[in-house]
């Protein structure tokens, strides 16, 4: 027999795979399952009896009466003398809440009257009479002072000078699920507002409407902003406007004119592309 030795031989070390590394093996699988029960458990009961807590969890619905409120706060805040209008709620579908759901926003406006130079101090003064959980201020934007606010329930407001007299609010809830859809809040009466608009349509000789948009918003203390509100046909000179201002306009600042009529505040944009006409009573004092 010969003495060599054959290389590249291992002799057997026994079993492959040692007992307590199966032993581990099974208690991850056993925690990971129990950890999967648990947090459908706890997803669940968050989804039963916790309020949502980011704006995607908040469907349009929901945010809707916020943003009705907040214009009401808005108008208050204005005063019966510096607010012009309310608009309408504009809702823009097609935005992408996360990368595989759909979504809306709603928007509504509240215009306000500042004439040139005061722009800044009337935005001041509506950030200090709105609710201090807003954490209202006034800051420098691109073009000229800016109030921010949040209203509560990821409701972003806004307010910028348009240049031309007037301070555009922006109530917005941003891109959000849309839920079971946004419902106006009921317009209800008109306060004068409807006879002080057919007085303005007949003065730039327009038919007056037998039933105009009409806008409204609740006020903090249980009554109603309204605004009706009616195409005003074709640019006409706002001076067919004046005799019912009694000479006196809140604004004059062509195509704008606006004037108050007893307890209603009446606005006329005449552009030529947008003409229309508004009459407004606000929130009492």
């Amino acid at each position: 027999m010969s003495g060599a030795v054959r290389t590249g031989w291992v002799p057997s070390t026994g079993p492959a795979a040692p007992a307590p590394a199966r032993r581990r093996r099974r208690w991850l699988l056993v925690a990971t399952v129990l950890w999967a029960v648990l947090l459908a458990a706890l997803t669940w009961t968050s989804v039963r009896h916790d309020p949502p807590t980011v704006r995607e969890q908040r469907t349009l619905d929901q945010a809707g009466p916020v943003v009705d409120r907040a214009v009401g706060e808005l108008a208050r805040a204005a005063g019966a003398a510096g607010l012009l209008e309310l608009g309408p709620a504009r809702i823009a579908a097609g935005c992408r809440v996360t990368p595989f759901a759909d979504g809306a926003r709603l928007r509504r406006e509240v215009g306000v009257l500042a004439l040139d130079g005061t722009e800044r101090s009337v935005l001041a003064g509506l950030a200090e009479r709105l609710p201090a959980s807003w954490r209202a201020g006034v800051g420098s934007g691109l073009n000229g002072p800016e109030l921010r606010a949040d209203a509560g329930e990821f409701v972003a407001v806004q307010g910028r000078p348009t240049g031309d007299g007037r301070i555009r609010l922006t109530v917005d809830t941003g891109c959000r699920p849309v839920g079971a859809g946004y419902t106006a809040p009921p317009a209800t009466g008109d306060a004068g507002a409807v006879a002080a608009l057919t007085a303005a349509l007949r003065a730039l000789d327009r038919p007056a409407e037998a039933a105009p948009e009409l806008i409204t918003a609740p006020c903090p203390g249980g009554a109603l902003a309204r605004t009706a509100r009616s195409a005003a046909g074709p640019a006409t000179p706002a001076a067919a406007l004046a005799p019912l201002a009694g000479g006196i306009p809140l604004l004059d600042n062509p195509p704008v004119y606006a004037y108050r009529a007893g307890t209603v505040t009446v606005l006329a944009d005449l552009t030529p592309d947008a003409s229309r006409l508004t009459a407004t009573v606000g929130c009492p004092d």
